[in-house]
């Protein structure tokens, strides 16, 4: 052999050596890892754009900047969709981007706002998830619980709640109306407020006049429609609605079929509620575009022209930046990290996950995976919801989450609790700190790991951040939007699966 070999070999160890160390899995740094494949259909792994490393960078520079933008309304007649054969995308906005309210309040005030709707909410639905008997059906039980607090964000509005984080633009009627809806993941009927209104809150758009559509009509007593309703009455021999919330707002009226457009495409025969009567938090939209599990929710009532799919992508909070909803099989994205959904009748409005675990810093915190577990009863599991802000844990399994995420942030200085977190840090001053990740185990294999922003969130304008999540009393978990922000996520609820990525937004 050359003299020279073992030298040679030497240096290819070490170069191979340090490949190892340092080029992440994939060539791409991955939040997203799978052990497993859950189908032939749905494979687990996904590259993105975040470290694969137990610690990423948390620009506090850049997040603080974004706490003093104040968002410019939009245009309230301008079009917010594309559309192609395959699919059908509409912008998803942020509640600042169409409202001036923001102009009036900083951001302190916006923040303990939408806390006070987020705790509401989430007591209100878990009131909701724990009466017998109401496993609802269509109409109310769980966008109740989205609607009060998800959507009642800093909107045009003589109250001090308003009514949604995110919004989609459509036309309804022919010719169509435009109107802004609030998307609810979590709710079924959909619903507009109409003419003539008996009792109606204030929104951004002129209220739908039924009188001028050309394909209103309205659904009968008898008909099959009619019948999938639980809370179904009949006047005049026309059907009608009602739904009611924890907080005491509600929203009734006539059931009836119309036009719905987003950008060319024009879906006919929806059955939405036409509510002349209405009252509460639903402030600033024109009505709720409920994307529950349901047979009445708009996905729902597609049925194979959307094939049961579709995907969103929810904007950053205060950037000025826009989210995207899209309908259809052809939104399904290559690449995807696929979990199957876990169907719970007695809510089948939600789409419950299998959570197995959770990890800070690639330590899998040591949580029993039966503290996540849905019931044969229907209670506990773990809903993925957009009408939440907050992720909420059962509170034993919170403690040791937080425990481990304090034992690895000793380095920061911390800063004194607010409502509903009590573990913050003052990072005043800095320009970017390093911070441990945060992953989701999930049943069967994937791992998603949050980015750094979806973790630690700004809650004045002094540099205090919080660790974004909150115990729970009930056995129930919540995976919410703050989580959710800027990961690609698609329900295919035909065959019953959520996918995460590959994109970021």
């Amino acid at each position: 052999m050359d003299q020279s070999s073992p030298a040679l070999l030497l240096v290819v160890v070490v170069v191979l050596l340090f490949l190892h160390l340092h080029l992440p899995a994939g060539i791409a740094s991955s939040a997203f890892t799978s052990t497993t494949a859950s189908s032939a259909n749905h494979g687990n792994t996904i590259p993105d754009d975040h470290h694969s490393d137990n610690s990423q960078h948390l620009n506090v520079k850049e997040i603080m900047a974004d706490t003093k933008i104040i968002s410019q309304p939009q245009e309230l007649l301008e079009t917010h969709h594309e559309t192609s054969d395959s699919k059908w995308k509409l912008k998803l906005l942020h509640r600042d981007k169409i409202t001036a309210a923001s102009l009036h309040h900083n951001f302190h005030d916006r923040f303990r706002e939408l806390m006070k709707r987020d705790v509401s909410r989430f007591t209100s639905l878990i009131r909701r998830l724990t009466i017998n008997g109401t496993s609802s059906t269509s109409d109310d039980p769980y966008h109740h619980e989205v609607l009060e607090e998800n959507f009642g964000s800093d909107v045009v509005s003589g109250m001090d709640q308003g009514s949604g984080e995110y919004f989609v633009r459509i036309g309804v009627g022919s010719p169509p109306t435009s109107q802004y809806m609030v998307i609810d993941s979590g709710s079924d009927i959909a619903w507009v407020q109409c003419q003539p209104c008996n009792q109606c809150y204030r929104q951004s758009d002129p209220v739908f006049d039924p009188a001028d559509s050309a394909s209103f009509a309205g659904v009968s007593c008898s008909s099959a429609v009619c019948d999938r309703l639980e809370k179904a009455g009949c006047h005049g021999g026309r059907c009608r609605y009602e739904v009611s919330y924890g907080d005491g707002s509600y929203t009734k009226g006539t059931l009836a079929l119309e036009t719905l457009t987003f950008g060319r495409t024009v879906i006919r025969n929806v059955a939405i509620g036409c509510g002349h009567t209405n009252q509460g938090m639903f402030v600033g939209a024109a009505g709720l575009l409920g994307l529950g599990g349901g047979s009445m929710s708009f996905v729902g009532q597609l049925g194979g022209e959307a094939g049961g799919a579709f995907s969103y992508c929810l904007v950053s909070r205060g950037t000025e930046t826009s989210g995207s909803l899209e309908f259809g099989r052809g939104a399904m994205p290559m690449g995807a990290a696929w979990v199957p959904l876990i169907r719970n009748p007695r809510a089948p409005s939600f789409y419950y996950v299998g959570l197995s675990g959770l990890g800070v810093g690639g330590m899998r915190v040591p949580i029993p995976e039966e503290m996540f577990r849905l019931t044969e009863l229907g209670y506990g599991g773990v809903v993925m919801d957009t009408g939440t802000a907050v992720t909420r844990l059962p509170t034993l399994a919170y403690e040791a989450f937080r425990e481990a995420y304090i034992e690895q942030t000793r380095n920061l200085p911390r800063a004194t609790g607010v409502p509903i977190f009590d573990t913050c840090y003052d990072l005043s001053g800095f320009v970017s700190v390093r911070v441990p990740t945060v992953s989701f185990y999930f049943s069967g294999g994937p791992i998603l790991t949050l980015p750094a922003k979806n973790i630690l969130i700004p809650v004045n304008e002094g540099g205090t951040f919080c660790f974004a999540f909150a115990p729970s009393s009930s056995g129930l978990s919540i995976i919410g939007n703050i989580q959710q922000e800027g990961i690609q996520i698609t329900f295919d609820g035909a065959n019953g699966f959520v996918g995460f990525g590959p994109d970021v937004c």
